[in-house]
């Protein structure tokens, strides 16, 4: 290559939010996704702040897929001054659309219940984004088909081919002056009941993968079914509740379908089961849309649904935690960083009958990390609430690959990549990726930083 190419590591560097990466080649600015910070409250602070580039001279953004730590922060992009593309598969920008609005919903809640009670130290609180804010940004939404070399700009063409995790999720390939850029986005289970395994890159020069279960192994999803069963059955002969925060786009689905199995067959007793994700029930409707996609067939996608109770109002939310007969609540968000589940904790944590069963990663700094870590209150609302009930973690369930998966998506590279960069991980996944591929390939990876610049 003539000139080198800058990249910058504005999020998921060190870190497992908040991915950003930015691709300087001297003529084009190309961000690769753009979500929010989550988690420790030094990292969520660096919303509220410019990123270190010039915005308005980004020329398009690519999204891997649709979770708002790979999306959330596009509304803040736009406010910043950004003007062009944003480029994802269609249920991407589907996801991507729902989980913009939800977010901005829910920010704007949140800072109107902390201007009434006064909890907030900022007078008067703010959304990061409304939903106002967000109108603006979906216009810029380009819907690209899957699988196809696209040419993005002169001497530049991208590729988005299926990489598992959530409905529309994909890793990104983009050929550069000679050299192909690889993105893995969030790489998804080999042996997920919902989604197909995810393809492999066959080439990469530049490589940049995720490394969150770097280090660690995970059940096969099936084995997870025998493990609600005992913790619903458990729960239930105690008068309790089951109350399982979950990520609104697939995991929320991939529950419905093992509880609706659970039911059908006469493991669990009859009780109400409730979706309380307004976001969960639309991207439900994006299941049957999208049959390409994913395993579901319309009918069982139908008859799941009929055994749950879907919410949408806020209203019916807070009439439905006043309610302590046993039940089975499904509510986001995934790591109790905000959401629907928090309205029911702030009622039925201090009670011991009551479980609390988390299905995927618990980001450092979260709400669900400091309880599985064993602290006996959190804070919500501006109030601190006493935590005793039963709490629980089936990792099976998550969406990320594992060690073993993450080493099997480099397999059918036909020689190592000139740079490796490990990214969206804690440090100690990370080092463990990193020594597992040099000890399974032999090839040398780069933890870089937030922040860092590197020249390739």
């Amino acid at each position: 290559m003539k000139e080198k190419i800058q990249v910058h590591f504005l999020g998921a560097a060190g870190t497992v939010t908040g991915s950003k990466y930015l691709l300087d080649t001297g003529k084009r600015k190309i961000l690769i996704d753009c979500g929010i910070f989550q988690g420790l409250k030094e990292l969520r602070l660096k919303n509220w702040v410019h990123p270190p580039v010039n915005v308005s001279e980004i020329d398009a953004v690519l999204l891997t897929h649709g979770h708002l730590d790979h999306t959330g922060y596009l509304p803040r992009l736009i406010m910043q001054g950004y003007k062009g593309p944003i480029y994802g598969t269609h249920p991407t920008l589907d996801i991507a659309t729902i989980i913009l609005n939800d977010s901005a919903r829910i920010q704007e809640q949140e800072a109107e219940r902390a201007n009434k009670e006064g909890y907030s130290r900022h007078h008067p609180a703010k959304p990061l984004y409304d939903l106002f804010d967000v109108e603006n940004t979906l216009p810029l939404f380009k819907r690209i088909p899957p699988a196809r070399w696209l040419n993005l700009f002169e001497d530049i063409r991208v590729r988005f081919s299926y990489n598992g995790h959530i409905l529309g999720g994909t890793f990104i390939e983009l050929d550069i002056a000679g050299k192909r850029f690889v993105f893995s986005g969030d790489i998804g289970r080999t042996n997920d009941l919902l989604l197909y395994p995810p393809l492999k890159p066959k080439k990469a020069d530049i490589l940049f993968i995720e490394s969150t279960y770097g280090g660690r192994l995970h059940p096969e999803e099936a084995e997870a079914i025998p493990e609600i069963q005992k913790l619903v059955n458990q729960t239930i002969s105690r008068g309790g509740s089951l109350f399982i925060p979950s990520f609104s786009v697939e995991r929320a689905q991939l529950l419905m379908l093992m509880l609706w199995k659970l039911r059908k067959a006469n493991k669990i007793p009859e009780i109400p089961m409730i979706l309380d994700s307004p976001m969960g029930a639309d991207v439900l409707a994006l299941f049957h849309r999208n049959r390409d996609w994913h395993r579901l067939d319309d009918d069982t996608c139908y008859e799941m649904c009929t055994y749950f109770r879907v919410v949408s109002s806020f209203r019916e939310t807070m009439e439905l935690r006043k309610d302590k007969s046993p039940k089975i609540v499904i509510a986001g968000s995934g790591m109790l960083t905000g959401g629907r589940m928090l309205n029911y904790l702030e009622i039925h944590a201090p009670e011991p009958k009551n479980t609390l069963l988390f299905v995927g990663f618990q980001a450092e700094g979260t709400r669900g990390r400091k309880l599985l870590d064993g602290e006996k209150s959190f804070k919500a609302y501006g109030k601190w609430v006493p935590f005793n009930m039963q709490i629980s973690i089936i990792e099976g369930l998550s969406a990320h690959a594992d060690h073993d998966e993450l080493l099997d998506w480099l397999r059918e590279l036909k020689k190592s990549p000139d740079r490796i960069f490990i990214v969206h991980g804690e440090t100690e996944a990370s080092e463990a990726l990193k020594k597992g591929i040099l000890e399974t390939f032999n090839w040398t990876a780069e933890l870089p930083q937030l922040y860092d610049i590197v020249s390739v």
